[in-house]
This record gives C-alpha cells, structure tokens and sequence, in this order.
C-alpha cells in the first residue's frame, strides 16, 4: 500500500518533572525538509530527534514541534534580580531628570522588561531525556498511521483514475475501424480529381499503406495499456503494510503514459478520437497531481 507524504501524529509522555507533547506534521516535498521546534531547555536533544525522524519519514516538508509543561512546584526560572535593580535605578534617576513621578506599580513595569526572568540552565533529567524519546516515538507511529490512511485514499483515486483511462482508450476501437478506411476514401476521392496527371497506380498503392502505417495506433495502445498495468503494479496490492519510495517511480510512469496518449492525439486524424484523447489527458494530469503527494 501506498503512503502519502502529508500526515500528522502527536506522542505525550511524562517523567516525574515534566510532560512533553510533540506534535509532528509533514507536507510533501522533492527531499527531506526537517524543520525542530523544540524548547532551549531541551535543544540538546534535537539531534537525537532529527535521527529518529529522517528513517522514517524519509521524504517530505516535516516539522516537529514539542512543548514541555512543568509538573509539581518547582520552577523552570528565576527572577534576574540584578537586572531588576538596574532597571529600578535608571527609571528613578530617568524619572528625576524628567520631572515625572515614579511608577505607582513597579512590579508591573519591571517585569515586563527584557531579562526580568532568568532561565535555568540545569542539566537534563535521564527522565525527561526519555519522556521526549517516548513522545517522538508515539508521534512518529501515529504519523505512519496517518500517511497509510491518507495513502488509501490515494490509492483508490488511482485505480478510479486508471480505469477510466482504460474505458476510453476502449473507446476508441469503433473509431480505429472506421478511421482508415475514411482516410483511404478521401485521398483515393481528391486523386481521382487529377484527371490531367498520370501516375503509377502501383506506387500509389504503395505510398497509401505506407501513410496509413503511420496513422495507425496499435503500437501506442498496447504501450498505454502496459504502462497502466505496471502503474497499478507499483503501487502493490491494498494490504494495509506500507510500501514506500514508489513515488517517484509512478511519477515517471505517468510520464511515459503522458507520451502515448500524446501520440494517439497526433495521429488521430479524426475528431471524435480527439476528444477522447483529451478526456484521457485531463484523467491523467490528476494523477499526476496526486502522485506527487505519494512517498
């Protein structure tokens, strides 16, 4: 089964100090774009996180973010209260050369000044180390959960996609028959009005099956008919396991389809043909949008 690039999964955990939430969203993405959004208390462990992700997620736009609660009393910072001396000073002495009164709230005013909180810098408890390795690891299994979803979904508008292809490519049978005895007819009619010029009815002949050869379609045909049958090949039975790194190779599949059907509207020389050759396109260009959403 397919994946799809875009999905989301949230993973929680809790040591005795903290609880973690990690939140990871991707998008999809030529390469691995991986964005972390983690708190300074704990940029430490973005490497490990960036490790655990890049096997998994393997391609796409992917941002992971985590937001750590503090549990219990204890404090994650401090006032700077040297800072706040500082501050208290040079308003009193602003205040002084101004004329104006000091502040009637002075709590107010100080903290919401640049530096008024200082954090900890306290090493990291192996708890919380391993909370966050549990939150990453919960969200990236919910993650895989929901790209398989999306895949699905992905999947079966491929199959719809492909076998409307495959209905008007069947379409155009009736047309095939008709088509080059029309043509034979029309150039043998505008011959016939060349009453003043000889030429060699056998050559004739000859240079009719040759242009009738280069109109003909079966060729292009059977190669659409065999590039859909590896596309839904590729994209491997709805099993449920995920198969991923298929992406691409159904996008160069689509490609070459996208090379027949181009082929069967220039030598189709019949406007009833063409119109299926353009609903065939507009049938395939969907699925080119939607394959570059697969993994």
């Amino acid at each position: 089964m397919i994946l799809s690039m875009t999905g989301f999964g949230r993973g929680v955990a809790s040591s005795p100090h903290k609880k973690i939430t990690v939140e990871i969203k991707s998008l999809n993405s030529k390469q691995l774009d991986l964005t972390c959004r983690i708190p300074s208390s704990m940029r430490e462990l973005e490497i490990e996180a960036r490790n655990m992700l890049a096997p998994v997620v393997e391609r796409g736009k992917v941002e992971l973010s985590a937001n750590v609660e503090q549990l219990g009393e204890e404090a994650p910072a401090s006032l700077n209260s040297g800072a706040l001396r500082a501050y208290k000073a040079q308003i009193e002495q602003l205040d002084e050369l101004l004329g104006i009164p000091h502040p009637a709230d002075w709590h107010s005013v100080l903290l919401r000044l640049p530096d008024a909180l200082r954090a900890e810098t306290a090493d990291l408890d192996p708890d919380d180390v391993a909370a966050f390795s549990k939150a990453v690891a919960d969200a990236l299994a919910n993650i895989v959960e929901s790209r398989l979803r999306e895949g699905r979904k992905l999947y079966l508008f491929f199959i719809d996609k492909i076998a409307n292809i495959e209905s008007l490519l069947a379409d155009i049978d009736p047309y095939e028959k008709e088509r080059v005895p029309k043509i034979r007819a029309r150039l043998e009619e505008q011959l016939s009005r060349l009453t003043s010029i000889e030429y060699d009815r056998g050559r004739l002949e000859q240079e009719l099956i040759f242009y009738i050869e280069k109109l003909d379609v079966s060729e292009e045909k059977l190669r659409l008919s065999a590039h859909m049958h590896y596309f839904l090949e590729t994209m491997g039975p709805d099993d449920g396991k995920a198969s991923s790194g298929v992406g691409k190779k159904l996008g160069f599949i689509a490609q070459e389809m996208g090379r027949e059907i181009n082929t069967l509207g220039s030598k189709s020389n019949d406007a009833g043909m063409q119109k299926i050759v353009v609903r065939m396109k507009d049938e395939l260009e969907q699925i080119k949008e939607q394959v570059l959403n697969v993994l």
